[in-house]
């Protein structure tokens, strides 16, 4: 296998000081390869846009390595970093807050082509050819964002993510402030951009069909942790965490007789100030045990390439174990 394209380790993210910080992100680790999707699914809460932000270096890790093309962007000075920002780009929530509604199209998306010294002698050209491969026509780049739908103002922010020609591309929830209708279209039209042009990405949704739909593998968050990762197939139809299971027998399926995981969580995710001791997830857990109290479970692997953070599949804890 080739080295990894982004490969993060040991992730961490805390806010605020003091005794009592926000335990954003712990110690997460991931690997993406070129051309390569991996999903991150969990609660709201559990971190998924954070690390979408620190694998950025949008916001700054407490501790850990955040490596791209070998490079440890965690430690990269902030006057080195434009090289970086032009291989990798974000695709925001929001496209209703993520446009500059004083600016016409042609310089929502020429910006970043200034920026990088891209296009020069022909920067409109290009603007439309931009428009044009997200399904819109290069006549709309004189428009303002407040003259397009929500569909087509995601459509600009993807078209500006493309514009310098990235290698990855973080996807926070590009479709969830999307109504239903539109969601198909955008995600098809990603689906066929990431084939085109090779894209690694980082795609964040709190919806698992989604992720199924998108991704090559899926990493399952929760409360800034990873509890289980693995190939999509392996994931959505094998889960091993309680968590995962849990995740899947609350998605609505389209098949009333299909056999569904009997998980449903009862609370609220804890919160990120005073986490749980131990396992994050034991206070929600069915299977919880006394040694969940006092052990945080490690990632473990699986011969089906997947891996969990879960004491059932330690040995001595193992159902049925003397």
């Amino acid at each position: 296998m080739s080295a990894p394209l982004l490969d993060v380790q040991g992730l961490t993210k805390h806010f605020g000081g003091g005794p009592h910080p926000v335990r954003a992100v712990e110690e997460v680790s991931f690997a993406i390869q070129p051309g390569e999707v991996l999903g991150l699914v969990g609660e709201s809460g559990s971190g998924k846009s954070t690390i979408g932000r620190l694998v950025l270096r949008l916001l700054d890790p407490t501790r850990g390595v955040v490596r791209f093309g070998g490079e440890d962007i965690a430690q990269t000075p902030a006057r080195r970093l434009k090289a970086f920002r032009r291989r990798a780009q974000m695709v925001f929530q929001d496209p209703y807050a993520s446009l500059n509604p004083r600016l016409r199209v042609r310089d929502i998306v020429g910006e970043a082509l200034d920026a990088h010294g891209l296009a020069r002698g022909r920067r409109s050209e290009r603007i439309g050819e931009l428009l044009e491969t997200v399904g819109l026509p290069a006549a709309h780049m004189s428009r303002f964002p407040h003259e397009f739908s929500g569909g087509q103002r995601q459509r600009i922010g993807i078209a500006r993510a493309l514009a310098v020609e990235p290698e990855l591309i973080v996807a926070d929830e590009p479709v969830s402030a999307l109504d239903v209708s539109v969601q198909a279209q955008v995600l098809n039209l990603m689906q066929d951009l990431q084939s085109r042009f090779g894209l690694a990405m980082l795609f964040i949704s709190h919806d698992l069909d989604v992720v199924e739909l998108m991704c090559d593998r899926i990493a399952v968050l929760y409360l800034g942790r990873v509890m289980e990762i693995g190939p999509t197939a392996v994931v959505s139809t094998r889960p091993r965490h309680p968590y995962t299971q849990a995740l899947l027998a609350a998605s609505p399926k389209a098949d009333p007789d299909a056999p569904r995981l009997a998980r449903v969580l009862k609370g609220d995710i804890p919160s990120p100030v005073a986490p749980p001791s131990g396992c994050v997830f034991r206070t929600r857990c069915p299977h919880a045990m006394e040694a969940c109290a006092r052990i945080v479970p490690p990632l473990r692997s699986h011969p089906d390439a997947s891996a969990s953070a879960c004491l059932l599949d330690d040995p001595p804890f193992a159902p049925g174990a003397a």
